[in-house]
């Protein structure tokens, strides 16, 4: 709360969205409602619809109050491709895709128009999200593969690096593991000093493991994700991406695979080891090797209310 009303005081727009979605879910109601109350103000006097996108976003999905209008009537009056462009990605966060992508189209054609590659790549970029979320992997992975040529015409390396890897994971999605795993085999030695990427190769290759209910291995992808996003954006997709793992070997009564993997990450990453101590707890109280008084023990140590709620999540997992 205080780092995100801090930011905003600093009116730095780009770190307030990027607390903010990381944050959210972290958030009293209370405390959510007067953080998009100020983020709303700010976004609006700096004009950045990025950081707009995402108030009016948590308005709808937290408070049902639609400011979705308010969005269109601005992005009109402004007629700029930020402004139209985060629309566009605001119809596709609220499920109306048709919309988003006629918005898409409009915007290809505005920018064709201008010669302004670098927009052109990300509406490609974009509209490739959309067709993957309909499914339809082979039209995605086209589009995929516009944004990466002009990108690499550009010079931008990592963002190329970023749409291969994602390829990559639509091409597992559309059911071919092996290839999949060969494209990302390709790039890891070009992110190996760039841990942000390198974090989302070992998550895809953690969807794939897991996929194929090679759960060890995933819970190795997660351990090498996290690691690598320490500091960084994907740090919170890859502990995300653990707890699935681990919820899966729940339900699947697989403790055992649980309570032999988990002190790696307690040791990997210290400031969670209570937490991942109560995750074990929880597994050896579920395959009868501890009482309960243990899992409390364990539990008890840790402090913060999410990670309580997580522990409890877990600890309810059932077939």
């Amino acid at each position: 709360m205080e780092e995100i009303l801090k930011a905003i005081q600093e009116k730095d727009c780009k770190k307030v969205a990027s607390l903010l979605y990381y944050k959210v879910d972290e958030l009293s109601e209370e405390d959510l409602r007067e953080i998009l109350e100020k983020a709303e103000k700010l976004a609006l006097e700096c004009k950045d619809f990025e950081l707009y996108k995402l108030v009016v976003y948590y308005y709808l999905e937290f408070f049902e109050i639609d400011k979705v209008t308010e969005f269109e009537k601005i992005a009109e009056r402004e007629n700029t491709f930020e402004a139209k462009y985060h629309l566009a990605d605001l119809y596709f966060l609220i499920g109306n895709l048709e919309k988003s992508l006629d918005l898409y189209r409009q915007l290809l054609e505005e920018e064709t128009e201008k010669g302004n590659r670098e927009n052109i790549a990300k509406v490609y970029y974009s509209m490739a999200l959309i067709h993957e979320e309909l499914m339809e992997y082979d039209r995605a992975l086209e589009l995929m593969e516009k944004a990466e040529e002009i990108l690499e015409e550009l010079g931008r390396e990592e963002d190329v690096l970023h749409i291969r890897i994602y390829k990559a994971y639509i091409t597992f999605e559309n059911g071919d593991i092996p290839k999949a795993k060969a494209e990302l085999a390709s790039v890891l030695p070009k992110v190996l000093d760039k841990p942000q990427l390198k974090a989302q190769v070992h998550l895809v290759f953690e969807e794939i493991f897991e996929e194929q209910d090679n759960y060890e291995a995933a819970l190795q992808e997660c351990l090498y994700a996290m690691i690598e996003a320490k500091e960084g954006e994907y740090f919170d997709i890859a502990f995300d991406a653990l707890i699935d793992v681990i919820w899966q070997l729940m339900i699947e009564d697989e403790f055992e695979i649980i309570y032999n993997n988990i002190d790696m990450f307690a040791n990997a990453i210290p400031e969670l080891k209570d937490f991942f101590e109560g995750v074990k707890a929880i597994a050896l109280f579920k395959d009868g090797k501890v009482g309960r008084e243990e899992v409390s023990e364990a539990v008890l140590k840790v402090k913060d209310r999410r990670l309580l709620d997580l522990l409890e999540f877990l600890g309810e997992a059932e077939l």
